[in-house]
């Protein structure tokens, strides 16, 4: 087993070490978000070269994301996901799709928050799908 070794950065700094990833011809491969019970981290994942370097953002209960769309526009749409996942507020999104990115109106309100009062757990596997009841005559 790895670890992933990631350089911390706060809300204060941490536009400006993202503005300094894109001068250096870096990408952005993705984000990921942990809820910690207390808060969020969100780990920022990038690549030059086949070379990554990762960020962590310690993001307090309550507290809102920048957005990163203005130097990355590929974030938009997973900084909306964990907008929608973790109920986290997300400030300066290009495109906000107010939280139905992928969840529908009668989803659970951010399902990855442990705070959300859903009881996930992935070692049970999901119930099989009904079948269809069999269509007797001919085509259509």
């Amino acid at each position: 087993m790895s670890t992933l070794i990631a350089t911390e950065v706060t809300l204060e700094n941490f536009m400006g070490r993202a503005a300094q990833m894109r001068q250096q011809g870096y990408r952005l491969v993705t984000l990921t978000c942990v809820d910690t019970g207390n808060g969020h981290d969100i780990l920022y994942h990038f690549d030059k070269k086949y070379q990554m370097e990762h960020f962590r953002l310690r993001l307090a209960e309550g507290a809102t994301l920048p957005s990163i769309c203005s130097l990355y526009p590929a974030a938009m749409i997973v900084e909306n996901e964990i907008k929608d996942h973790f109920g986290i507020a997300v400030s300066g999104l290009s495109i906000d799709f107010q939280g139905r990115l992928v969840l529908t109106e009668d989803a659970p309100r951010a399902p990855m928050s442990k705070r959300c009062g859903m009881d996930i757990d992935a070692r049970i596997p999901a119930a099989p799908p009904a079948t269809a009841p069999a269509v007797k005559g001919g085509a259509v």
